[in-house]
Protein backbone atom coordinates (compact mmCIF):
# COMPACT_ATOMS: atom_id res chain seq x y z
CA UNK A 1 0.00 0.00 0.00
CA UNK A 2 1.48 3.14 -0.98
CA UNK A 3 1.10 5.87 1.78
CA UNK A 4 0.10 8.95 1.60
CA UNK A 5 3.05 11.35 2.67
CA UNK A 6 5.96 12.42 0.02
CA UNK A 7 9.63 12.87 1.08
CA UNK A 8 10.35 16.17 1.60
CA UNK A 9 13.98 17.04 -0.18
CA UNK A 10 16.49 14.24 0.73
CA UNK A 11 14.35 13.48 4.13
CA UNK A 12 17.31 14.41 5.58
CA UNK A 13 17.68 18.10 6.13
CA UNK A 14 15.02 21.20 6.68
CA UNK A 15 16.06 24.91 5.55
CA UNK A 16 16.01 27.39 8.06
CA UNK A 17 13.44 28.64 6.35
CA UNK A 18 11.13 25.49 4.93
CA UNK A 19 8.46 24.39 6.83
CA UNK A 20 7.77 20.51 6.32
CA UNK A 21 4.02 20.38 5.84
CA UNK A 22 1.09 17.67 6.94
CA UNK A 23 0.99 15.47 3.55
CA UNK A 24 5.19 15.56 3.86
CA UNK A 25 7.56 13.26 5.81
CA UNK A 26 11.31 13.29 6.38
CA UNK A 27 13.20 10.00 6.43
CA UNK A 28 11.48 7.15 8.69
CA UNK A 29 14.05 6.87 11.77
CA UNK A 30 14.18 11.05 11.27
CA UNK A 31 10.10 10.87 11.51
CA UNK A 32 10.42 8.14 14.50
CA UNK A 33 12.42 10.75 16.36
CA UNK A 34 10.01 13.26 15.54
CA UNK A 35 7.01 11.33 16.99
CA UNK A 36 8.65 10.11 20.34
CA UNK A 37 9.62 13.49 20.83
CA UNK A 38 5.75 14.68 20.73
CA UNK A 39 5.12 11.65 22.82
CA UNK A 40 7.46 13.14 25.49
CA UNK A 41 6.34 16.69 25.00
CA UNK A 42 2.38 15.65 25.78
CA UNK A 43 3.44 13.04 28.33
CA UNK A 44 3.87 15.47 31.03
CA UNK A 45 0.35 17.02 31.37
CA UNK A 46 -2.00 14.08 29.45
CA UNK A 47 -0.93 11.86 32.52
CA UNK A 48 -1.97 14.57 35.15
CA UNK A 49 -5.39 14.51 34.31
CA UNK A 50 -6.00 10.74 35.26
CA UNK A 51 -3.92 10.87 38.02
CA UNK A 52 -5.67 14.25 39.75
CA UNK A 53 -8.91 13.10 38.79
CA UNK A 54 -8.72 8.97 39.70
CA UNK A 55 -8.93 7.52 35.86
CA UNK A 56 -6.35 4.98 35.13
CA UNK A 57 -3.11 6.41 33.52
CA UNK A 58 -2.69 3.41 31.11
CA UNK A 59 -5.88 3.42 30.19
CA UNK A 60 -5.99 7.29 29.42
CA UNK A 61 -3.04 6.85 27.36
CA UNK A 62 -4.66 3.81 25.20
CA UNK A 63 -7.25 6.09 24.44
CA UNK A 64 -5.21 9.58 23.97
CA UNK A 65 -3.12 6.91 21.78
CA UNK A 66 -5.89 5.58 19.60
CA UNK A 67 -8.08 9.27 19.47
CA UNK A 68 -5.01 10.58 17.97
CA UNK A 69 -5.14 8.08 15.29
CA UNK A 70 -9.19 8.71 14.53
CA UNK A 71 -8.18 12.36 14.35
CA UNK A 72 -5.85 11.64 11.60
CA UNK A 73 -8.19 9.28 9.63
CA UNK A 74 -11.17 12.27 9.84
CA UNK A 75 -9.05 14.90 9.14
CA UNK A 76 -8.03 13.26 6.03
CA UNK A 77 -4.04 13.17 7.25
CA UNK A 78 -4.15 17.04 6.63
CA UNK A 79 -3.75 18.10 10.07
CA UNK A 80 -1.17 17.37 12.70
CA UNK A 81 -2.13 16.90 16.43
CA UNK A 82 -2.00 15.32 19.30
CA UNK A 83 -5.34 14.32 21.49
CA UNK A 84 -4.21 14.78 24.83
CA UNK A 85 -5.55 14.80 28.34
CA UNK A 86 -8.00 17.97 28.99
CA UNK A 87 -7.51 19.94 31.63
CA UNK A 88 -11.03 21.48 31.10
CA UNK A 89 -12.74 18.17 32.53
CA UNK A 90 -10.84 18.20 35.92
CA UNK A 91 -13.79 20.19 37.85
CA UNK A 92 -16.55 18.64 36.68
CA UNK A 93 -15.05 14.92 37.20
CA UNK A 94 -14.04 15.65 40.69
CA UNK A 95 -17.18 17.08 41.35
CA UNK A 96 -19.03 13.96 39.69
CA UNK A 97 -16.74 11.29 41.61
CA UNK A 98 -17.10 13.26 44.73
CA UNK A 99 -21.10 12.64 44.72
CA UNK A 100 -21.91 10.13 42.24
CA UNK A 101 -19.33 7.71 41.13
CA UNK A 102 -16.68 7.59 38.32
CA UNK A 103 -19.08 6.19 36.16
CA UNK A 104 -21.08 9.12 36.12
CA UNK A 105 -17.61 11.17 35.51
CA UNK A 106 -18.14 9.02 32.34
CA UNK A 107 -21.19 9.74 31.58
CA UNK A 108 -20.23 13.62 31.72
CA UNK A 109 -17.20 13.43 29.36
CA UNK A 110 -19.58 11.10 26.91
CA UNK A 111 -22.11 13.62 26.72
CA UNK A 112 -19.70 16.51 26.09
CA UNK A 113 -17.77 14.62 23.20
CA UNK A 114 -21.22 14.11 21.93
CA UNK A 115 -22.25 18.16 21.91
CA UNK A 116 -18.61 18.39 20.45
CA UNK A 117 -18.82 15.98 17.39
CA UNK A 118 -22.39 18.01 16.78
CA UNK A 119 -21.22 21.47 16.51
CA UNK A 120 -18.30 19.69 14.26
CA UNK A 121 -21.04 18.28 11.92
CA UNK A 122 -22.63 21.62 12.12
CA UNK A 123 -19.35 23.29 10.97
CA UNK A 124 -18.58 21.31 8.55
CA UNK A 125 -21.82 21.92 7.00
CA UNK A 126 -22.62 25.93 7.52
CA UNK A 127 -18.58 27.22 7.91
CA UNK A 128 -18.05 28.38 11.82
CA UNK A 129 -18.65 32.31 11.92
CA UNK A 130 -21.42 31.55 13.78
CA UNK A 131 -18.90 30.08 16.48
CA UNK A 132 -17.21 33.43 16.89
CA UNK A 133 -20.40 35.26 16.64
CA UNK A 134 -21.65 33.11 19.69
CA UNK A 135 -18.13 33.20 21.75
CA UNK A 136 -16.33 36.41 21.17
CA UNK A 137 -12.88 36.85 22.21
CA UNK A 138 -13.67 38.34 25.49
CA UNK A 139 -16.17 35.27 26.04
CA UNK A 140 -13.43 32.85 25.58
CA UNK A 141 -11.20 34.12 27.39
CA UNK A 142 -13.00 34.42 30.36
CA UNK A 143 -14.18 31.27 30.10
CA UNK A 144 -10.86 29.56 29.46
CA UNK A 145 -9.30 31.44 32.33
CA UNK A 146 -12.14 31.30 34.86
CA UNK A 147 -11.83 27.25 34.44
CA UNK A 148 -8.05 27.56 35.16
CA UNK A 149 -8.79 29.96 37.72
CA UNK A 150 -11.45 27.39 39.45
CA UNK A 151 -8.70 24.28 39.93
CA UNK A 152 -6.48 26.48 42.38
CA UNK A 153 -8.07 25.48 45.91
CA UNK A 154 -7.62 22.06 44.33
CA UNK A 155 -3.82 22.35 43.80
CA UNK A 156 -3.53 24.53 47.11
CA UNK A 157 -5.40 21.28 48.93
CA UNK A 158 -2.20 18.83 47.52
CA UNK A 159 0.21 21.69 47.96
CA UNK A 160 -0.18 21.47 51.70
CA UNK A 161 0.26 17.62 51.85
CA UNK A 162 4.13 18.20 51.47
CA UNK A 163 5.10 21.72 50.88
CA UNK A 164 9.02 20.93 50.29
CA UNK A 165 8.14 18.73 47.79
CA UNK A 166 5.64 20.83 46.41
CA UNK A 167 7.51 23.82 46.67
CA UNK A 168 11.05 21.87 44.79
CA UNK A 169 8.50 20.74 42.16
CA UNK A 170 7.29 24.38 41.20
CA UNK A 171 10.75 25.83 41.35
CA UNK A 172 11.94 23.02 38.45
CA UNK A 173 8.69 24.11 36.79
CA UNK A 174 9.65 27.53 36.82
CA UNK A 175 13.59 27.33 36.49
CA UNK A 176 13.98 24.83 33.41
CA UNK A 177 11.31 26.61 31.43
CA UNK A 178 13.79 29.89 31.28
CA UNK A 179 17.22 27.53 31.97
CA UNK A 180 16.56 25.00 28.57
CA UNK A 181 16.81 25.92 24.73
CA UNK A 182 14.61 24.37 22.61
CA UNK A 183 12.16 21.20 23.43
CA UNK A 184 13.46 21.09 26.72
CA UNK A 185 12.41 24.29 27.34
CA UNK A 186 9.30 23.27 26.48
CA UNK A 187 9.40 20.36 28.58
CA UNK A 188 8.96 22.26 32.20
CA UNK A 189 5.73 20.46 33.82
CA UNK A 190 7.63 16.70 32.62
CA UNK A 191 11.35 17.89 34.01
CA UNK A 192 9.36 19.84 37.18
CA UNK A 193 7.32 16.47 37.79
CA UNK A 194 10.66 14.20 37.57
CA UNK A 195 12.52 16.17 39.59
CA UNK A 196 10.18 16.43 42.63
CA UNK A 197 9.38 12.84 42.02
CA UNK A 198 13.62 12.04 42.90
CA UNK A 199 12.84 14.89 46.12
CA UNK A 200 10.06 13.18 47.13
CA UNK A 201 11.68 9.64 46.86
CA UNK A 202 14.41 10.88 48.83
CA UNK A 203 11.67 12.05 51.50
CA UNK A 204 10.70 8.87 51.74
CA UNK A 205 6.73 9.78 50.17
CA UNK A 206 6.76 7.19 47.81
CA UNK A 207 5.41 3.17 48.21
CA UNK A 208 6.70 1.28 45.15
CA UNK A 209 5.48 -2.00 46.48
CA UNK A 210 2.62 -1.63 43.83
CA UNK A 211 5.28 -0.77 41.08
CA UNK A 212 6.83 -3.68 41.73
CA UNK A 213 4.09 -6.45 41.93
CA UNK A 214 2.59 -4.57 38.31
CA UNK A 215 3.59 -7.02 35.33
CA UNK A 216 5.48 -5.67 33.05
CA UNK A 217 2.50 -6.34 30.15
CA UNK A 218 -1.00 -6.04 30.17
CA UNK A 219 -4.46 -4.63 29.11
CA UNK A 220 -5.52 -1.44 30.37
CA UNK A 221 -8.13 -1.95 32.79
CA UNK A 222 -11.25 -0.54 31.27
CA UNK A 223 -14.99 1.15 33.09
CA UNK A 224 -17.76 1.86 31.70
CA UNK A 225 -20.30 4.71 32.14
CA UNK A 226 -23.13 5.26 34.66
CA UNK A 227 -26.92 4.49 33.01
CA UNK A 228 -28.73 7.75 32.82
CA UNK A 229 -31.79 5.70 32.46
CA UNK A 230 -31.51 3.87 35.23
CA UNK A 231 -30.06 6.50 37.26
CA UNK A 232 -32.07 10.13 36.31
CA UNK A 233 -29.95 11.54 38.73
CA UNK A 234 -26.87 11.58 36.37
CA UNK A 235 -28.59 14.46 33.86
CA UNK A 236 -28.29 16.62 37.02
CA UNK A 237 -24.47 16.63 35.98
CA UNK A 238 -24.79 17.86 32.78
CA UNK A 239 -24.80 21.41 33.37
CA UNK A 240 -21.46 21.29 35.37
CA UNK A 241 -19.85 19.47 32.50
CA UNK A 242 -21.76 20.71 29.27
CA UNK A 243 -19.82 24.28 29.17
CA UNK A 244 -16.52 22.52 28.87
CA UNK A 245 -17.37 21.93 25.60
CA UNK A 246 -16.83 25.61 24.83
CA UNK A 247 -13.52 25.78 25.86
CA UNK A 248 -12.93 22.62 23.64
CA UNK A 249 -14.30 24.50 20.67
CA UNK A 250 -11.75 27.12 21.71
CA UNK A 251 -9.05 24.86 21.90
CA UNK A 252 -9.15 22.95 18.94
CA UNK A 253 -10.32 26.14 16.49
CA UNK A 254 -7.09 27.98 17.62
CA UNK A 255 -5.13 25.12 17.21
CA UNK A 256 -6.10 24.23 13.80
CA UNK A 257 -5.62 28.49 12.98
CA UNK A 258 -2.33 28.35 14.53
CA UNK A 259 -1.36 25.40 11.91
CA UNK A 260 -2.91 27.11 9.15
CA UNK A 261 -0.87 30.10 9.57
CA UNK A 262 2.26 27.86 9.51
CA UNK A 263 1.46 25.53 6.70
CA UNK A 264 -1.22 26.40 4.15
CA UNK A 265 -4.37 28.33 4.75
CA UNK A 266 -6.59 25.25 3.55
CA UNK A 267 -5.93 23.74 6.55
CA UNK A 268 -8.91 25.61 8.22
CA UNK A 269 -11.08 23.62 5.75
CA UNK A 270 -10.62 20.98 8.31
CA UNK A 271 -11.95 22.58 11.40
CA UNK A 272 -15.68 21.03 11.06
CA UNK A 273 -13.45 18.02 10.59
CA UNK A 274 -11.11 18.79 13.58
CA UNK A 275 -14.20 18.95 16.11
CA UNK A 276 -15.96 16.41 14.79
CA UNK A 277 -12.93 14.15 15.36
CA UNK A 278 -11.95 15.26 18.92
CA UNK A 279 -15.71 14.71 20.22
CA UNK A 280 -15.97 11.34 19.23
CA UNK A 281 -12.46 10.74 20.23
CA UNK A 282 -13.71 12.16 23.78
CA UNK A 283 -16.80 9.74 23.50
CA UNK A 284 -14.43 6.45 23.10
CA UNK A 285 -12.13 7.70 25.78
CA UNK A 286 -15.24 8.15 28.35
CA UNK A 287 -16.79 5.22 27.44
CA UNK A 288 -13.87 2.86 28.03
CA UNK A 289 -12.97 4.64 31.28
CA UNK A 290 -10.12 7.27 29.64
CA UNK A 291 -9.48 10.94 30.47
CA UNK A 292 -11.53 13.17 27.66
CA UNK A 293 -9.67 14.63 24.77
CA UNK A 294 -8.08 17.89 23.57
CA UNK A 295 -5.80 19.31 20.86
CA UNK A 296 -2.46 20.05 22.44
CA UNK A 297 -0.66 23.31 22.99
CA UNK A 298 2.63 21.38 23.81
CA UNK A 299 2.75 19.49 20.57
CA UNK A 300 2.01 22.74 18.60
CA UNK A 301 4.98 24.16 20.65
CA UNK A 302 6.88 20.58 19.47
CA UNK A 303 6.09 21.75 16.13
CA UNK A 304 6.60 25.30 16.15
CA UNK A 305 10.13 24.80 16.93
CA UNK A 306 11.25 22.03 14.62
CA UNK A 307 9.16 23.09 11.55
CA UNK A 308 7.82 19.63 11.02
CA UNK A 309 4.08 19.60 11.02
CA UNK A 310 4.75 16.23 9.11
CA UNK A 311 1.05 14.03 10.31
CA UNK A 312 3.78 10.84 9.93
CA UNK A 313 4.84 11.92 13.06
CA UNK A 314 1.44 11.86 15.20
CA UNK A 315 0.77 8.36 13.83
CA UNK A 316 3.99 7.35 15.16
CA UNK A 317 3.62 9.40 18.36
CA UNK A 318 -0.39 7.62 18.00
CA UNK A 319 1.26 3.95 18.03
CA UNK A 320 3.95 4.74 20.95
CA UNK A 321 1.41 5.94 23.14
CA UNK A 322 -0.74 2.44 22.45
CA UNK A 323 2.31 0.58 23.28
CA UNK A 324 3.25 2.43 26.49
CA UNK A 325 -0.11 2.05 27.67
CA UNK A 326 0.34 -2.00 27.35
CA UNK A 327 2.81 -1.79 30.17
CA UNK A 328 0.83 -1.99 33.74
CA UNK A 329 4.17 -1.35 35.63
CA UNK A 330 4.59 2.00 33.72
CA UNK A 331 0.86 2.71 34.91
CA UNK A 332 2.05 1.73 38.35
CA UNK A 333 5.27 4.23 37.96
CA UNK A 334 2.68 7.06 37.42
CA UNK A 335 0.14 6.34 39.75
CA UNK A 336 2.50 6.75 43.11
CA UNK A 337 3.52 10.32 42.13
CA UNK A 338 2.85 11.77 45.46
CA UNK A 339 0.64 14.81 46.19
CA UNK A 340 2.75 17.21 47.00
CA UNK A 341 4.52 16.80 43.17
CA UNK A 342 1.00 17.38 42.39
CA UNK A 343 0.34 20.41 44.20
CA UNK A 344 3.51 21.84 43.00
CA UNK A 345 3.05 20.85 39.34
CA UNK A 346 -0.85 22.25 39.31
CA UNK A 347 -0.08 25.31 40.85
CA UNK A 348 2.04 26.28 37.68
CA UNK A 349 -0.45 24.56 35.48
CA UNK A 350 -3.79 25.88 36.71
CA UNK A 351 -2.65 29.28 36.76
CA UNK A 352 -1.26 29.10 33.32
CA UNK A 353 -4.91 27.93 31.80
CA UNK A 354 -5.86 30.72 33.34
CA UNK A 355 -3.06 33.11 31.64
CA UNK A 356 -3.77 31.21 28.62
CA UNK A 357 -7.85 32.97 28.68
CA UNK A 358 -6.16 36.06 28.70
CA UNK A 359 -3.43 35.90 25.91
CA UNK A 360 -6.97 35.19 24.17
CA UNK A 361 -7.68 38.71 25.28
CA UNK A 362 -4.23 40.18 23.61
CA UNK A 363 -4.11 38.53 21.08
CA UNK A 364 -7.44 39.76 19.82
CA UNK A 365 -7.09 43.19 21.25
CA UNK A 366 -9.81 42.82 23.37
CA UNK A 367 -10.69 46.67 24.07
CA UNK A 368 -11.52 46.41 28.03
CA UNK A 369 -12.39 50.13 28.36
CA UNK A 370 -15.64 49.25 26.96
CA UNK A 371 -18.50 47.89 30.04
CA UNK A 372 -19.43 45.32 28.25
CA UNK A 373 -15.95 43.47 27.79
CA UNK A 374 -15.34 44.30 31.44
CA UNK A 375 -18.63 43.28 33.35
CA UNK A 376 -18.21 39.89 31.03
CA UNK A 377 -15.01 39.24 32.08
CA UNK A 378 -15.32 40.58 35.58
CA UNK A 379 -18.31 38.68 36.72
CA UNK A 380 -17.27 35.46 34.96
CA UNK A 381 -13.99 35.66 36.65
CA UNK A 382 -15.42 36.18 40.44
CA UNK A 383 -18.35 33.59 39.43
CA UNK A 384 -15.19 30.98 38.83
CA UNK A 385 -12.83 31.38 41.47
CA UNK A 386 -14.79 32.28 43.94
CA UNK A 387 -17.11 29.07 42.62
CA UNK A 388 -20.29 30.27 43.15
CA UNK A 389 -23.14 27.36 43.49
CA UNK A 390 -26.51 27.53 42.19
CA UNK A 391 -28.76 24.27 43.22
CA UNK A 392 -32.23 23.45 42.25
CA UNK A 393 -33.65 20.63 44.95
CA UNK A 394 -36.43 20.32 43.02
CA UNK A 395 -34.96 19.15 39.64
CA UNK A 396 -31.42 18.42 41.21
CA UNK A 397 -29.83 20.36 38.95
CA UNK A 398 -26.58 22.08 40.00
CA UNK A 399 -24.56 24.58 38.23
CA UNK A 400 -21.03 25.28 39.70
CA UNK A 401 -18.81 27.84 39.44
CA UNK A 402 -17.47 26.83 35.89
CA UNK A 403 -21.07 26.05 34.34
CA UNK A 404 -22.42 29.39 36.04
CA UNK A 405 -19.17 31.49 35.01
CA UNK A 406 -19.78 30.23 31.27
CA UNK A 407 -23.26 31.31 31.36
CA UNK A 408 -22.80 34.28 32.72
CA UNK A 409 -20.24 35.09 30.14
CA UNK A 410 -22.89 34.68 27.20
CA UNK A 411 -25.58 36.48 28.70
CA UNK A 412 -23.87 39.27 29.81
CA UNK A 413 -21.86 40.16 26.55
CA UNK A 414 -24.80 39.21 24.16
CA UNK A 415 -27.26 40.84 26.20
CA UNK A 416 -25.21 44.00 27.15
CA UNK A 417 -24.39 43.82 23.27
CA UNK A 418 -28.12 43.74 22.54
CA UNK A 419 -29.25 46.39 25.38
CA UNK A 420 -26.22 48.98 23.51
CA UNK A 421 -27.27 48.25 20.05
CA UNK A 422 -31.07 49.11 20.97
CA UNK A 423 -30.25 52.07 23.20
CA UNK A 424 -27.37 53.33 20.85
CA UNK A 425 -24.54 53.56 23.76
CA UNK A 426 -22.33 51.00 22.15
Amino acid sequence: MRLPWILHGDGKNVDAQDVVGPSERLSWPRTIGIGAQHVVAMFGATFLVPVLTGFSPSTTLLFSGIGTLLFLIITQNRLPSYLGSSFAFIAPITAATATHSMGAAQFGIIAVGLLLAIVGAIVQWVGSGWIDAVMPPVVAGSIVALIGFNLGPEAWKNYQLAPVSATVTLAAVVISSVLFRGILGRLSIFIGVVVGYVCATIRGEIDFATVESAPWFGLPSLTFPANPVTNPELWGLLPAFLPVVLVLIAENVGHIRGVAQMTDPSVNAQTGRGLLADGLATMLAGAGGGSATTTYGENIGVMAATRIYSTAAYWVAGLFAIILSLSPKFGAVIDTIPSGVLGGVTTALYGMIGIIGVKIWMDNTVDFSKPVNQFTAATALIIGIANFIWSDEASGVTFNGIAFGTIAAIVIYHGMTWIGRWRGTN
